[in-house]
């Protein structure tokens, strides 16, 4: 309760909850059984764009589902001077490409953070065939490193995806949180 009610607030965290855990737990436990059972391909969920989509996608759903009447119209004729309403909708506008850019945003700071703890293992792991050429003390020796760089990498992917699991949660939280969110007249 306390973990929701910081972003979604108080009256938000009964409708927010559930795509919350949702998400948390599709980031951070699928990112880590896939690494453990994924056969030591890096199979994950995480590292999918299609499941990251997917994550964003409920967090979207959740958002412009449960929004109050207060965040449409904030959307839609937000309190900014009328000029920049009418006759040229241009703030309207831009509040609409927000609620694209939000989720699609979540999507590709989840995928590309825990591609590039890929990359990074795919690159130290191309130093052992590259080394081949080389010799054999010099092959053995960079096997030996690059072994050793891929173990701690391994350990640094493990702490990202619970990282980006977190931020990724806390981040949905709060565009939840923010379309309940009741102004004070």
């Amino acid at each position: 309760d306390n973990v929701y009610g910081g972003g979604l607030g108080e009256s938000a965290v009964v409708l927010g909850a559930p795509t919350i855990d949702i998400n948390i737990t599709k980031a951070a436990s699928g990112y880590n059984l896939g690494n453990i059972y994924g056969g030591g391909y890096g199979a994950n969920v995480t590292g999918n764009i299609a499941v990251t989509f997917v994550l964003a996608l409920c967090t979207f759903i959740a958002v412009n589902v449960f929004g109050n009447k207060e965040y449409w119209k904030e959307i839609l004729w937000p309190e900014v001077p009328t000029w920049l309403k009418f006759p040229v909708p241009i703030m309207p506008a831009i509040e609409l490409f927000g609620i694209f850019t939000k989720p699609f945003a979540l999507m590709i700071r989840l995928f590309a953070n825990i591609m590039a703890g890929h990359s990074a293992i795919l690159a130290l792991t191309s130093i052992i065939f590259v080394t081949v050429s080389m010799g054999v003390v010099v092959n053995s020796l960079m096997t030996g490193v690059s072994f050793l760089f891929i173990i701690f990498m391994d350990c640094m992917e493990i702490l990202v995806a619970f990282i980006q699991a977190y931020v990724f949660t806390m981040l949905s939280s709060v565009f939840i949180g923010l379309s309940r969110q009741e102004h004070a007249e």
